[in-house]
């Protein structure tokens, strides 16, 4: 599978880059991630948990920085084992370029699975690492802009059950009650 793209993020590059680096903010912008442990400047261990269609498998593996070019870019690669669900391999080269609204994120990916998962059909893995990507790229930009000083992006705003439960109680009360139809006294037994 190839994937390349390139997202838009409201952040100078430095706290892009920063942000790429943080295990904190990796684990919570990566779906499904567990656990993200840093052995050194350049490897991490993951746990993720991921669903491809019927499939919903957990996944460890080991994940190296290399081509480090602070704060410009690296390349990211490593393997994940998923135990009857298969295994996935691959990696990422990772630019960062300098925009006026912020830090512009270049990707170009290219990963493998194998096992069970590999059975599932290309166009079913490609629309699901899409996915995954979308969701990754939504959070990371709200994390960077936070780490930048930027405002939280809002959440909406829900009423108290009260409330909406007085405003349901006043809807009713203005219809009018409907008629019932009179019942017809029952028969005695005789």
């Amino acid at each position: 599978m190839k994937m390349s793209g390139e997202e838009l993020i409201a952040a100078p590059r430095e706290v892009v880059w920063a942000a790429m680096n943080d295990t904190s903010v990796l684990k919570a912008c990566i779906p499904g991630c567990e656990s993200i442990t840093r052995h050194s400047p350049t490897q991490m261990e993951a746990r993720v948990v991921i669903k491809v269609g019927p499939v919903k498998a957990g996944f460890t593996g080991v994940v190296n920085l290399s081509d480090m070019d602070p704060p410009n870019g690296y390349r990211i690669s490593g393997e994940g084992k998923g135990g009857f669900a298969g295994f996935a391999t691959g990696g990422a080269d990772v630019k960062l370029e300098t925009a006026p609204e912020g830090t512009l994120l270049k990707y170009d990916v290219d990963a493998q699975v194998g096992g069970k998962l590999a059975m599932l059909g290309s166009r079913l893995i490609d629309s699901t690492a899409r996915s995954l990507a979308t969701q990754f790229f939504e959070k990371f930009a709200a994390a960077a802009a936070v780490m930048a000083g930027g405002a939280r992006p809002k959440k909406p705003v829900k009423k108290p059950a009260k409330k909406v439960t007085k405003k349901v109680v006043k809807k009713v009360a203005r219809k009018p009650a409907a008629k019932k139809p009179a019942k017809k006294p029952a028969k005695k037994k005789r």
